[in-house]
């Protein structure tokens, strides 16, 4: 497995890896879970997902979409300032140019069913990697998200642990907590080690396509 991190001047020449993405997020937010998403036909989109963010999409070994996740500077419009923030517990939301948001994580487990030597779903942790390659690539120092308590409890036994910003929240049917997560050089090496990986999964889908 490997992960393609889709920035938006690429969007263009990927539509059907984007249209893949977004129908992966429906099964899996809409169909499965059951939230309170908006959905276009067979599509997973929302207002975030207008303001040229990067897509990391997880990719089988069979060139499948398993699994993806949203970055966002939070220079600008944040699902934690402008959509979640009960959930900074009266403090202000982050704004740097050092801070990404990630946002729509998800993994289709019932295509991917490896699990690591600590019983995590191999695909999570790899794409958990990525978030952190990608994260120092653009010389961010540290990841916020909005997420609940069931995936907070997977971070924490993947050795990433969400720092909490403040308690967490029920949101509709969801109990939701939002905090930061670390993308150190440790974080990533440890990270490899619990995905029983080498070294970098994030790959440029125009290399990727070059090198075919």
């Amino acid at each position: 497995m490997h992960a393609l991190g889709l920035h938006a001047p690429q969007f263009g020449r990927h539509r059907e890896l984007l249209a893949a993405m977004y129908r992966l997020r429906r099964r899996v937010f809409k169909d499965r879970l059951d939230w309170s998403v908006s959905v276009s036909g067979e599509f997973e989109l929302d207002v975030y997902d207008t303001l040229g963010p990067t897509y990391l999409i997880l990719m089988s070994d069979g060139g499948e979409p398993v699994g993806s996740v949203r970055l966002l500077p939070t220079i600008g419009p944040t699902m934690l300032a402008d959509t979640f923030p009960v959930l900074l517990g009266g403090t202000l939301a982050p704004h740097d140019e050092r801070i990404l948001e990630s946002s729509r994580f998800c993994v289709d487990t019932r295509l991917i069913a490896e699990q690591a030597p600590n019983s995590l779903n191999r695909a999570t942790l790899i794409l958990f990697s990525a978030m952190i390659e990608a994260a120092r690539g653009a010389s961010a120092e540290s990841i916020v998200t909005v997420t609940d308590t069931r995936m907070e409890r997977i971070l924490r036994r993947a050795g990433w642990p969400l720092r909490r910003i403040a308690a967490p929240q029920q949101v509709g049917s969801t109990m939701a907590v939002a905090g930061f997560l670390d993308t150190s050089e440790q974080a990533l090496h440890r990270m490899y080690e619990r995905a029983d990986i080498s070294g970098p999964v994030l790959l440029s889908p125009d290399l990727l396509n070059a090198a075919a």
